[in-house]
């Protein structure tokens, strides 16, 4: 009788849990590589993102099947679903993380901006800087390209300059030439410069 008790709480065990939680898992991986190939795309990696979109098909088929053999549970369509969710908010996390990629930043502010100009000379930004006509007089314009790992530095500097100025954050897809600040990477971003005579010419 116990043996017979022993089968079924393990097979409603492994039918009701492991199975959602092991589709839970799938999910979040595929969508996470997901995310992650795109951005490799974007950025011209082609010989990585094929790599990244093998593994991220792998994990979808093997999280679909388990879904197909099981829907007559609905626990595992939840997981699906709830997989997907969590995938999205991990990928995106997964990306702040790689910062990838270049930003132009374009300040536009009343406050004269040569000292906003000055700080972030110093700190070995590049910097164009433009008088402009607004709609309540005349306005300072002030771009810089930076790396998107030190968007939070330059903006932090804006701020300081003028908790009221106006800017927008715009992605860059290529840049050439010009002076470009280095880019302080992580370890996995620093691996990824063995890619870099494979990306595609523009």
């Amino acid at each position: 009788m116990s043996s017979i008790l022993s089968n079924i709480f393990s097979t409603e065990l492994y039918t009701w849990i492991i199975i959602p939680l092991l589709i839970f898992v799938a999910r979040i991986a595929d969508v996470s590589f997901g995310t992650v190939r795109v951005i490799f795309v974007s950025r011209g990696l082609k010989y990585l993102a094929p790599v990244v979109g093998f593994f991220e098909i792998l994990i979808w088929l093997m999280a679909i099947g388990q879904i197909m053999k099981n829907l007559s549970n609905p626990v595992c369509f939840i997981a699906y679903s709830g997989g997907f969710a969590m995938g999205n908010f991990v990928g995106m996390c997964i990306a702040e993380k790689l910062s990838l990629g270049f930003v132009m930043i374009r300040v536009i502010t009343v406050k004269k901006a040569s000292e906003l100009v000055r700080q972030l000379r110093s700190a070995e930004y590049g910097v164009t800087s433009i008088d402009g006509h607004g709609s309540e007089g005349d306005v300072n314009i002030v771009f810089t390209i930076v790396p998107r790992s030190e968007v939070k530095s330059v903006v932090s500097l804006i701020k300081a300059f003028s908790p009221k100025a106006f800017y927008t954050l715009e992605e860059v897809g290529h840049v050439e030439k010009g002076f470009l600040p280095p880019k302080n990477t992580n370890g996995f971003t620093k691996s990824l410069n063995f890619f870099k005579p494979f990306r595609k010419s523009k």
